[in-house]
């Protein structure tokens, strides 16, 4: 996904449980998931523009839904789909995607138009939807050569996932035909419960740090604010940036975990994934990352800006950031089982290793600030 950027829509997310039948075999023009003959028709009968032989291009693989650009003569465009192999129940849901991704259309939170949904599971072995391709620049673990070369304009980019994660929380969710989305009451509780159940159908092997994590978490449980409409995956490698303007947000996407729920989830998320210097490089999820470059805000300033802008007390970071640990060490997991089966997609996976245990680690020397 280097520079561009798809969005896409909200699901609870994890991966293992219900196998896909017949999965689609890559040939040399075609990569796996995609059977073109039939996905070629539904884009010539759904896409505008969408007639026509079609490029298929895997930009996403292996780690939670797949994504692939796809180009032909009248347009680019971005299509998902689940993972190849078992996925957790209630996992990896496209109408669910889709759906919020309708809905956040018409408002100031930014994320690719969706065009069209496909259900019927004869056309790709699973469903699938399409949404147009945006430019921008994706950051995971480096900086594109010429972008955000000042400190100024890395500032900017931290700024920037903060106002845009305040905006999406603003969102007056049942204005915009999501007040059924989720069941807000209770929702960490519940967490803990789905979670605790994922890690039984993910796991290669016991570890109890996540056994003990799970305890911890449920003897912690702040009081919640006010419910809002939750990303589930915000950070800052599920962004594009503006290619002129580090300071602007052009899309969200990899929506499969959004949901009604406790605003703050997102928050503690997100810090997860940003790093500062002298930060350990053992159960980050990254290692060492870009945003220990002068410039960037450290987590601290992240958390003050947000509840600057939110209103939104703040108190209780520490938790949501354990939460996010466990739950990103259960997810790891799945994504390393469905590894040894032979069912991952793309690169990066060639010395894949289980990552369970040291972000179990992590989350358990950040527990013990709970009290």
């Amino acid at each position: 996904m280097r520079g561009s950027a798809e969005a896409t829509a909200g699901a609870p997310a994890s991966i293992l449980s219900r196998a896909l039948t017949e999965p689609t075999v890559a040939t040399e023009d075609t990569p796996r998931g995609i059977r073109r003959d039939a996905v070629e028709r539904f884009f010539a009968e759904q896409v505008p523009g969408g007639a026509g032989p079609l490029a298929f291009t895997l930009i996403a693989g292996g780690r939670s839904n797949l994504t692939y650009r796809v180009d032909g003569a009248g347009g680019t465009w971005v299509l998902r789909r689940p993972p190849l192999g078992h996925v957790l129940p209630t996992a990896h849901d496209m109408a669910r995607e889709f759906r919020v991704l309708s809905a956040l259309a018409g408002t100031d939170v930014p994320v690719a138009r969706p065009i069209a949904l496909c259900a019927d599971t004869a056309v790709n072995d699973a469903p699938f939807y399409v949404m147009a391709h945006v430019e921008g620049v994706v950051l995971e673990s480096k900086l594109p050569a010429g972008f955000a070369e000042s400190e100024a304009d890395r500032r900017r980019i931290g700024d920037a996932l903060v106002a845009t994660l305040v905006r999406l929380h603003a969102v007056d969710f049942a204005a915009i035909g999501l007040g059924d989305f989720g069941r807000p009451d209770g929702y960490l509780e519940r967490q803990l419960r789905r979670w605790a159940q994922q890690w039984e159908r993910s796991k290669t092997a016991p570890l109890p740090a996540i056994d003990e994590l799970g305890r911890r978490l449920a003897a912690s449980l702040p009081r919640s604010p006010a419910p809002t409409l939750v990303h589930g995956d915000y950070r800052l490698g599920n962004l594009a940036l503006d290619p002129q303007d580090p300071g602007r947000i052009v899309a969200i996407f990899d929506w499969e975990m959004a949901t009604l729920g406790d605003p703050l989830a997102d928050l503690g998320y997100t810090l997860i994934y940003w790093t500062e210097r002298g930060d350990p490089a053992a159960g980050s999820p990254f290692g060492a990352s870009l945003t220990t470059l002068p410039g960037f805000a450290t987590r601290a300033e992240l958390v003050e800006a947000y509840a600057r802008a939110s209103g939104r007390d703040v108190a209780a970071i520490d938790f949501y950031q354990v939460l996010a640990l466990y739950k990103l060490a259960i997810i790891s997991e799945g994504i390393y089982a469905r590894f040894q089966m032979g069912k991952t997609l793309g690169p990066g996976f060639e010395s894949m290793q289980r990552a369970a245990e040291p972000l179990a680690e992590r989350a358990l020397g950040l527990a013990a600030r709970l009290g």
